[in-house]
Order: structure tokens, then sequence, then C-alpha cells
């Protein structure tokens, strides 16, 4: 009996597929070690459902979220933030960082007062990128909230439709997942989004 060696060509082939094989396991590899601390450090996708934070953003918007910012930096006030739910951690809310650590929040009046060091007699929270809204908690005089060291207080900015601070009270920080940074859905609405100024305000007389 004579045995069937493989040919030249035969082996020429399998060296050639064997090093395909590698060059795309390869590839892959790498390509995990780069997108998944993207996705799992640096930035997240975030898909908004409900209407608790129009008119900025609408059911079925597509978010990007930035992770990373505030591994650098604490969030600041007038952020929109997502982050865990007080109800459930497998559940996601996002809403607008209003007071900030160690502040006194207070609603009357359809106005927002924040009182802290630096302002200890409260001053109205300017809130231009809502321009002509009022915030109410069912007609009522909201009483001056003491926030925590490590907590903050949050709305949406549909404050005739949000469930937010005023009914689960302020958040822990460890809670906050990152900063809204991009919309890139519905590409008709495709944006990023900057930190708002909330530096012009109004003392509390």
């Amino acid at each position: 009996m004579t045995e069937n060696k493989p040919s030249k060509n035969n082996l020429k082939f399998l060296k050639s597929a064997a090093g395909f094989a590698f060059e795309i396991i390869k590839a892959f590899v790498i390509s995990l070690a780069i997108i998944l601390p993207i996705r799992y450090f640096l930035i997240q996708p975030f898909y908004v459902q409900g209407a608790s934070m129009e008119p900025t953003f609408s059911t079925h918007d597509y978010l990007i979220i930035n992770e990373i910012e505030y591994h650098f930096e604490a969030p600041t006030r007038g952020d929109v933030v997502v982050f865990k739910s007080p109800y459930s951690q497998k559940e996601y809310f996002i809403k607008r960082i209003i007071g900030l650590p160690g502040e006194k929040v207070e609603i009357k009046d359809g106005q927002i007062y924040i009182y802290n060091q630096e302002h200890p007699q409260g001053f109205v929270l300017p809130e231009d990128y809502l321009p002509g809204i009022q915030t109410y908690t069912e007609g009522k005089q909201y009483s001056q909230l003491q926030i925590k060291n490590n907590e903050y207080f949050v709305l949406g900015d549909n404050r005739n439709a949000s469930l937010d601070s005023r009914n689960f009270g302020a958040i822990p920080r460890q809670n906050i997942i990152g900063r809204a940074w991009i919309r890139g859905w519905p590409f008709t609405k495709l944006s990023i989004f900057n930190k708002v100024n909330c530096n012009k305000i109004t003392t509390n007389n």
C-alpha cells in the first residue's frame, strides 16, 4: 500500500489558512482589549424611556454616557446624570443634578432655593436651560432638605411628570454612572451636551 502524503500546495494552503485564522483571532482579542474597557469604564449607551426629562430628552433618545469624567472630578450642579434607581439596582434613571453634597434644598412658589456656606440665606437656582419652568411638589411647599456629604438632589426637567428626589430623596454618589454626553439617535437631533452654567444667582432676601 502506498501512503498518501499531503502535497506542497496543500501544505501551503494549510499554513496560509492557519496564519489567516491566527490574524483573525489576534484582531478579535485586540478589539476586545480596546472595546471592553471603553464600554465598561469610559462610555456607556443609554436608551431614554419616559417623558421625565422633556424637553431636553425624549423617550427613545439614544445617549452615550461619559463615565470617565467623574473619576477625576465631582458631579456639578446642572449635570444630567444616569444613576442606579433607588428602588432597583437593575434599573437606571436619568435626571439633572440640582443640589450638591452638604447643601439644603427648598422648593416654594415654583422656584428652587439653595442654601450653602457661600449663601447661608439661600439663592434662587437659575435654570436658563428650562425657560419658563416652575417646580412644585403637588402644590405644597417642599421643606428644606439637608443633603448628606455623599449625596446629590436630582430632578427631572419635566417637573410635572418626573419621579425624582422630591419622591425618593437625595441619591448616593456611588449610584451615579456618568453624565449624558452625546445624543446619537435620532440622527436629526444628533448633539453633544456640555456642562450648563448655574452661576448667575439671585439671592433670597
